[in-house]
Formats: structure tokens, sequence, C-alpha cells
């Protein structure tokens, strides 16, 4: 678990690649009531504004690491039928009218083999000292992108996942 992730200028390349994917499921996320079932007066139930502070964050993004984007592409894209488009290094997946959208990409070192989700959050710092008090850490640290910004945590599994904080 003591492994930090350095992002070379391919890579930074690719997580402006990732802004740019973010930035159109960011633009058709954050406008959704993510509260469940319909709409209900904090008078007609007196839990809903005690409910609305503990809902939680939405995953806006997905990223595919692999060794052979090529080879991940044709796979996923004739699998489920998804509109994948090469951009730089990476790849732009667009899944769908209803879907999340992600991208496909090759770090050039470890992890190769990784799926991980964004989770939209107000303050990424908040998030990543958080994590660490859980026993989570932190594997990058926030990186400035053009639609915000991005981190990489680690929960204490292993498991990596990505947190994306939009700009303002």
């Amino acid at each position: 678990m003591g492994t930090t992730y350095c992002l070379s200028a391919n890579q930074a390349l690719c997580c402006l690649l990732l802004a740019a994917g973010c930035g159109a499921a960011l633009g058709r996320v954050a406008p959704m009531n993510w509260t469940r079932g319909a709409a209900v007066t904090a008078q007609s139930n007196p839990q809903t504004v005690k409910e609305k502070k503990k809902m939680g964050k939405p995953v806006v993004h997905f990223e595919i690491g692999c060794r052979d984007t090529a080879k991940t592409q044709a796979f996923y894209g004739q699998l489920f039928d998804w509109d994948i488009t090469q951009a730089g290094p990476a790849a732009n997946i667009n899944t769908g009218a209803d879907g999340i959208n992600g991208h496909i990409t090759a770090l050039g070192h470890e992890p190769h083999n990784y799926v991980t989700v964004y989770v939209q959050v107000d303050d990424l710092q908040a998030y990543l000292d958080k994590a660490t008090a859980l026993g989570g850490k932190t594997l990058v640290k926030p990186v400035p992108i053009p639609t915000g910004k991005f981190a990489w945590l680690a929960d204490p599994d292993g498991n990596i996942i990505g947190l994306l904080q939009p700009k303002q």
C-alpha cells in the first residue's frame, strides 16, 4: 500500500481527456435531483431535510485501465455496443443516453488492469483526509484539470476510487 503514482506528460493528457469526458457528464448529472422516490416537502415528511443531508455523492465517471487500448476498446465496444472514440492516448466511452460515460487508458506503469469510478465531491482534500482517517490512503493528490480537480484514493483493501471536484 506504499505506492504513490506520478503522472507523466502522457498521463496528464489522459487526465485532460478525463476532464473533457467528465465535463459532458457533469453537465448532464449535476442539475439532477438525486433524492429517491417522489419529491416530498419537509412539512409532509419531517425526515426529508435530515435525509437530504445524508444523501451520498454521485458516481459521475469511470475509467478502465489496460495494457492494450485497441484490444480493450474492441472488447468493450463489441460487448456493450459502446461508442468509443480515440482521443490522444486515451479513448472516450459514450455508454448511451442514460449511462455514465468514461474512458479507457493505458498508464504505462502499474496499475495496468483496473476499473475506477469517480465520485463527485465538493472538497477533494476533505474527502482524502476523511478516507485516511477511515483507513484509506491518498494515491494521487489533487490534480487540476479544465473542469475542476481530481484525485485517487485507495480504500483499506487497496481498491482505487477517483474523486472529482468540479469547478465552481
